[in-house]
């Protein structure tokens, strides 16, 4: 949802670049928090058995999309439209982590972080190869993530503005929490 952020604070002060440079710190946030939950995830795959893991994080997916279906929409941001660089790394750090960032990359990431520990011998000491593939992992997910946002941001402040939406608007939230649910269903069916 950072998108809006940008381009609402690219149509205050009346520059495409702001919209641009805004997504910079939007990006820092999200991998901030997605880093976060990945490193606790993969932690705990290195302790707890990898079969209740699955079905944990799965349970954890479809628990926080039933949570923003009840309570998701009446959360208020602490975060005004018109905050500045800091304040929009923080508002993304914390959205992030609140819609779950990282957890639907622990289930993609678990086998594959399994199958090296186990050809290469590692243990919980020895994390090397699968902290590596862990922040390539979160890197491809925050660029995928950045230029998504940019793409969104970019075609709302050049073709539609933040009036524009009241008459074109698709529910992000909707979509997400419908992803979040989905992920929860494939991640205990493994």
């Amino acid at each position: 949802m950072g998108w809006l952020f940008a381009v609402a604070l690219g149509m205050y002060r009346r520059s495409r670049r702001v919209v641009l440079l805004s997504l910079l710190p939007i990006a820092l946030g999200h991998a901030l928090a997605a880093g976060s939950m990945l490193i606790a995830g993969l932690s705990l795959g290195m302790v707890i058995d990898h079969s209740v893991l699955n079905r944990v994080c799965g349970g954890l997916l479809i628990g926080w999309a039933g949570w923003h279906v009840v309570r998701g929409h009446r959360m208020r941001p602490r975060v005004g439209m018109q905050t500045g660089y800091a304040g929009l790394t923080v508002w993304s750090f914390a959205m992030a982590g609140s819609h779950g960032a990282g957890l639907m990359l622990i289930p993609a990431l678990m086998p594959i972080c399994s199958a090296l520990s186990h050809v290469s011998g590692a243990s919980a000491l020895d994390a090397g190869p699968t902290a590596t593939i862990a922040a390539i992992a979160l890197c491809l997910h925050s660029a995928a993530m950045l230029l998504t946002t940019g793409v969104i941001a970019v075609a709302v402040y050049d073709h539609f503005g933040v009036g524009g939406l009241r008459t074109r608007w698709l529910n992000f939230d909707l979509l997400w929490t419908g992803t979040l649910a989905a992920c929860g269903v494939m991640q205990l069916s493994l």
